[in-house]
């Protein structure tokens, strides 16, 4: 994936260089420039897959453990802790509700939590 943003990135500057009277250090300049963008991606969509594959499926909040809790991002155990205090919930966004997370913090989570 990597490879294939790198040459797309490369193809695009040259293509840019050929359209425009401009000069090989322009040219080094924007490929240099891409390349960097495109390393820059390719890092990003690597730590993606890599949190998705360490995932193992969605959070049940009215039954998980304060351990399982506190791998979902950003989750002290201070805050698994109220999460399992404040049990039950009907709804994930109670934990908003209730003052157990803020907004924030519960967009980082909401993708990974339910309520059975």
């Amino acid at each position: 994936m990597a490879a294939l943003l790198l040459c797309v990135a490369l193809l695009q500057a040259l293509f840019v260089a050929g359209c425009s009277p401009n000069s090989t250090d322009s040219l080094q300049r924007r490929t240099a420039d891409a390349t960097a963008a495109a390393k820059r991606d390719a890092g990003a969509i690597a730590r993606g897959v890599a949190e998705g594959l360490a995932r193992k499926g969605l959070v049940d909040i009215n039954a998980a453990s304060v351990t399982e809790l506190q791998r979902l991002p950003g989750v002290t155990p201070e805050v698994a802790g109220k999460i399992v205090e404040h049990r039950p919930y009907t709804s994930t966004r109670d934990l908003v509700r209730r003052r157990i997370l803020s907004s924030a913090e519960f967009e980082r989570v909401k993708g990974q939590i339910i309520v059975k």
